[in-house]
């Protein structure tokens, strides 16, 4: 997940440069599959396909993201709509802790998950294991925030890295505490 400063995770607000970009490709290529939403799936659909075509003009470190998005699994967490024809996209079908605790036992290597308000349902569940944030040296000054709706306790994690990139970005990596 990209966070602000101020903990906002509006996907316009942060850096979205290359070093980001090869960072998300390099933690796609250790995962096996993604996790997304409805409305992050939505605001994905059309844009991504079109930059691994090549119908839009972008950097190389873009480009290779698109392309390897295009050929992950991507599974879809969705009540309101049942058909997703973006290349290898599936539906999250039946109790969600069920199929998402399914998938992670299916999915060598785990699963990403890149939308904050499933992250925020997914933690109510317990079913996060590992949370892997880029905080931007930003402050949004606005939301929305992944956990605005709070959570019935609050988490403990354990730090297993942290890696400040070029851009000022600081990649995290927490375990959840046992």
């Amino acid at each position: 997940m990209n966070v602000t400063l101020d903990g906002c995770v509006d996907h316009q607000v942060g850096i979205a440069d290359d070093e980001t970009h090869g960072f998300f490709t390099r933690l796609m290529d250790e995962h096996h599959a993604m996790l997304w939403g409805r409305t992050t799936y939505e605001m994905m659909e059309n844009y991504w396909p079109a930059v691994a075509r090549g119908d839009v003009d972008a950097p190389a470190a873009v480009r290779e993201w698109a392309l390897k998005l295009e050929t992950k699994p991507k599974y879809v967490v969705s009540l309101s709509r049942s058909d997703f024809p973006w290349t290898n996209s599936h539906r999250v079908v039946g109790d969600l802790r069920s199929a998402v605790q399914d998938l992670k036992e299916s999915a060598p290597g785990g699963v990403l998950l890149g939308s904050g308000k499933l992250a925020t349902e997914l933690d109510r569940l317990g079913l996060i294991d590992e949370y892997r944030f880029l905080v931007h040296p930003v402050i949004a000054g606005h939301g929305p925030t992944m956990y605005q709706d709070g959570l019935p306790s609050t988490r403990r994690l354990d730090l297993i890295s942290s890696e400040p990139l070029g851009n000022g970005v600081i990649a995290v990596h927490y375990r959840r505490a046992e």
